[in-house]
């Protein structure tokens, strides 16, 4: 018999960059983990009898709404232990005195799996139903990290990092030839996970050259192979995240004339399933070419103003003016916040600079669009938009809970008799945190929540 969930009460979800549609007293119907009905008012609900006579009805009360599950396109697993270390070095300066010697560790086995359980279970807290992690360069904690986040139900990409140059010996992979052996056995790892449950691909595998400058050609050659022969697989990499890193790859690349687009375009390695963090430092003519690869940004605003080597401040209104897909990421731990909500009030404090240094040409991110980018946008970067991302009927059942408070109950601004549905969205959106997370759901499966 099919499981039927029935939620009624306030919904909020975005209908494009621009338009929230916040409804008052909506009935959602969950069959199986999708959404099959979506009764925008009251008046054209049927009656109780006509459901299922299985179905479990949630009364949502007023002060709470749901709203759809956040999705992170950018995150390193293995950094979640030391978000806030290092903040103000330079890039490479940053993976060399803080990161490398963080991610060594998850060479043993054990250690990875103590992190990982406690990695994924914060950000599904914090409402991250979907996120593109990172691993570390070690096939085994990969494939741990990915078992983690299929036991638990987050929604995931899991990618071994590759990394065979410009690395310290104690971390650096032995060869290229090792690096892709071990990427296509992690490949091979995380798919099996889903094996005879084809409905339910909850955790996909990720190719993941950590950035140009630690990967030979050798490397970038053969991982471009195996996203040719795999039109399945996702990519994610480092983009023009700082100038250090931008030089550098210039000075090792210098056939490609400073453009990152045209060296990883070159290895096969960019197309409409790309996940290009940061891109803070972008040509026209770079902006022109990820658009017409159909290239997805993830942008990471706290990481880019804290760690890298000065303010950066990425062109998100001009990558939204030209049609680019852009999604928000965490960038845990170059990123100090495992919350969504944090990301979602630096994107704004970022475009407010942008605006200034553009001379007004790029108008700040109104608050619409900052969270359109949190869920149906990073939905659209990951080529989920048809799976998750807001409540469309068809679409899969990813949502929280949202329980408002008042007094001290947590640091959201408190609820006061009065407020509106959108008044105490904005309040949770600017002031909220993980206390106001009641129930988190991936595919109409509680994994998270305070009750």
């Amino acid at each position: 018999m099919s499981s039927v969930l029935v939620f009624q009460g306030a919904a909020i979800h975005s209908i494009d960059p621009e338009h929230l549609e916040i409804l008052e007293d909506a009935t959602l119907v969950v069959t199986d983990g999708c959404i099959t009905a979506f009764y925008k008012s009251p008046d054209v609900i049927p009656a109780a009898n006509a459901f299922p006579p299985n179905a479990l009805f949630h009364r949502i009360p007023p002060g709470e709404f749901l709203i759809p599950g956040f999705v992170d396109t950018h995150n390193h697993a293995p950094q979640w232990p030391m978000r806030g270390l290092g903040q103000g070095l330079h890039i490479l300066d940053w993976l060399s005195e803080i990161t490398f010697p963080v991610e060594a560790r998850f060479a043993d086995p054990a250690y990875a799996a103590s992190i990982y359980e406690h990695t994924v279970s914060d950000f599904l807290r914090q409402g991250i139903t979907t996120a593109s992690y990172y691993s570390s360069r070690h096939a085994e904690g990969t494939n741990i990290l990915a078992e983690i986040c299929h036991r638990k139900g987050q929604r995931a990409f899991v990618g071994k990092c590759n990394m065979d140059r410009n690395a310290p010996d104690y971390i650096r992979e032995e060869s290229a030839s090792d690096s892709l052996r071990e990427t296509q056995e992690c490949v091979r790892h995380i798919r099996s996970l889903s094996e005879g449950d084809h409905n339910n691909h909850l955790v996909k595998p990720v190719v993941t050259p950590r950035f140009a400058i630690s990967c030979t050609p050798e490397l970038l050659q053969g991982l471009g192979e195996i996203v040719k022969r795999d039109d399945s697989l996702a990519v994610q990499t480092h983009f023009n995240e700082a100038q250090q890193e931008i030089d550098a790859t210039t000075e090792l690349f210098p056939q490609f004339g400073g453009s990152e687009a045209d060296l990883y375009e070159s290895f096969g390695l960019l197309n409409s399933r790309a996940i290009l963090a940061h891109c803070t430092i972008m040509t026209d003519y770079e902006k022109d070419k990820i658009r017409s690869l159909e290239c997805g940004v993830a942008h990471c605003p706290i990481a880019n103003m804290t760690v890298g080597g000065g303010f950066m401040v990425a062109p998100i209104r001009d990558f939204l003016r030209r049609g680019i897909k852009v999604g928000l990421g965490t960038d845990s731990g170059g990123g100090w916040a495992s919350q969504m909500l944090a990301v979602i009030r630096q994107a704004m404090i970022a475009s407010n600079a942008r605006e200034v240094l553009s001379q007004g040409k790029d108008k700040a991110l109104s608050f619409e669009e900052t969270f359109y980018l949190a869920t149906l946008g990073g939905a659209r970067v990951l080529c989920l938009e048809d799976r998750i991302g807001n409540f469309q009927v068809g679409k899969e059942f990813d949502a929280v809970w949202v329980t408002t408070t008042t007094g001290l109950q947590s640091a959201m601004t408190p609820r006061e008799d009065g407020d509106s549905t959108r008044t105490l969205f904005e309040k949770y959106i600017m002031t909220g945190d993980d206390r106001n997370i009641a129930q988190v759901f991936v595919r109409g499966r509680k994994v998270a929540g305070v009750r």
